[in-house]
This record gives C-alpha cells, sequence and structure tokens, in this order.
C-alpha cells in the first residue's frame, strides 16, 4: 500500500466495539492495515491481504 493509498484508506471498525472508539480499525484493499482507533495518530500495521484472511479464519476458528 502506497503512502497516498494509507492516506486515503476507508477505515471501519470492530463491529464487535458496540459503538465504543476502543477497539481495532481495519482497511482493506490489496493490503490490510489495522490500527487501534483511541490512538490513531501512532500509525497502523499492514499485511497482505491473504495473511490476514487466514488470521481471521484462525481466529473464528479458535471461537468454536
Amino acid at each position: 500500500m502506497s503512502q497516498h493509498d494509507r492516506a486515503s484508506a476507508v477505515w471501519h471498525t470492530s463491529s464487535y466495539s458496540a459503538g465504543a472508539n476502543n477497539c481495532v480499525e481495519v482497511a482493506e484493499d490489496k493490503v490490510t492495515g489495522v490500527r487501534d482507533s483511541m490512538n490513531r495518530h501512532l500509525g497502523a500495521l499492514f499485511f497482505p491481504s491473504l495473511e490476514w484472511r487466514s488470521f481471521l479464519a484462525g481466529v473464528k476458528n479458535d471461537e468454536l
């Protein structure tokens, strides 16, 4: 994700946050960005989208 893409990324908050501002935000594109919604100024971590989807699949399997 280029610097321009990061600046224009569309972030969304987890549906599990129930309207609170204390959760992670995610921007999904060719790479996936993850940031702390209360500390946006600290930046974000970026992962290849395939790795992010694998992470989510692992978390969902752990919930069962």
